[in-house]
């Protein structure tokens, strides 16, 4: 199986790009939108690679961070889910805040993602309960597990907003511990106290 891929970059598409390697091969590989972007023609590149065997065809995933490589792999333990969907989630979310959104069970951020339903997302939730944990702690989203009973979106709401505008997971969730009763605001309420909170440290 193939783990990763160096090599240049010989074709930009909209789900996916050709990567030259240095012994003449090119391989198709399909990634995350976000992470397409941050490519350019000609530019040498390394991704972390999925491969997917089928009867017809052996495809190929490739992400820019092993991050983004360890959620596509634990989307794919969840019954039902598929590289396309797999793939499409994490077009459309950060790691940091689908584990938040999994870890205070929050049904409105899964089913907002693209093929996601309802019973999917119900599925996600008590499939990967157990499995999250380590994977949030990681990267410093112990608070999820506190806000968890009270089940708030808004937090995961607010903190998806903060990760949007170029905050790490690391800065929000201290930031966020600071607001009282978070877990009962509204996301619009826990952003603005969370961004003054920001400029009062700068």
């Amino acid at each position: 199986m193939i783990g990763s891929l160096k090599g240049s970059v010989s074709y930009l598409g909209a789900d996916c790009c050709i990567i030259d390697t240095a012994g003449g091969v090119g391989y198709r590989v399909f990634m995350p939108g976000a992470h397409l972007a941050q490519l350019s023609l000609g530019g040498s590149v390394r991704v972390h690679v999925h491969t997917t065997v089928r009867e017809d065809a052996i495809l190929l995933y490739g992400f820019l961070s092993q991050e983004y490589y360890d959620l596509f792999e634990l989307l794919l333990s969840v019954s039902g889910v598929g590289p396309k969907m797999a793939l499409g989630i994490l077009s459309a979310v950060k790691p940091d805040a689908f584990y938040l959104a999994v870890q205070s069970r929050d049904i409105k951020v899964l089913t907002k993602l693209p093929g996601i339903g309802k019973k999917t997302a119900e599925r996600m939730l008590l499939e990967l309960k157990d499995k999250v944990g380590g994977a949030a702690a990681e990267a410093g989203s112990d608070f999820g597990e506190s806000v968890a009973a009270g089940g708030s979106g808004a937090v995961a709401e607010a903190m998806e907003a903060l990760l949007s505008l170029g905050y790490s997971n690391g800065e929000i969730v201290p930031v966020i511990k600071q607001i009282k009763d978070a877990d009962k605001l509204s996301g619009e309420e826990i952003l603005r106290r969370a961004l003054k909170l920001f400029a009062q440290h700068r």
